[in-house]
């Protein structure tokens, strides 16, 4: 018997299907399940990977990874930003004096600045950047980096 996977009952039964899969109904809570975890596939994990490496690289804009890899730009922004939160928090040593960032703002006044990533770069506080995406998307496949 398939087991439920919001009360882990074993009595459930076969509801129709979805997405060409097999769904099932379980008769204890109500809840309508396809069994697997498609969203964990490792094709997706790697779709990822390579999404969140190509931004990190500069190779394209959430928009144009999206239309490139069939996902909306918004998961592309959800991916981008799940990689960077897995980095670690970085170490600026006590012998940097000056950091540049060239080409950051083109429009500082003209854009609305009350949210959203248009806020400036002084006003984010402790929010990380997203910068050094690469090593994340490594990570998220397991490539090991060098020290």
């Amino acid at each position: 018997m398939i087991q439920c996977k919001n009360c882990q009952s074993i009595e459930t039964t076969k509801n129709g299907t979805a997405r060409k899969k097999q769904r099932y109904k379980c008769k204890s809570c109500g809840y309508n399940f396809v069994e697997g975890h498609a969203h964990n596939s490792e094709k997706k994990k790697a779709k990822k990977a390579l999404v969140v490496m190509m931004y990190g690289l500069g190779k394209g804009s959430y928009r144009n990874l999206g239309k490139l890899f069939g996902v909306s730009n918004g998961t592309v922004q959800n991916w981008v930003k799940e990689a960077e939160r897995t980095l670690p928090e970085e170490e600026i040593s006590e012998a940097v004096k000056e950091i540049e960032f060239d080409e950051m703002w083109h429009y500082i006044g003209k854009k609305n600045e009350s949210c959203g990533s248009s806020k400036r770069l002084t006003e984010q506080g402790n929010e990380r950047l997203h910068g050094c995406l690469a090593a994340a998307a490594k990570r998220l496949l397991g490539v090991s980096m060098p020290k």
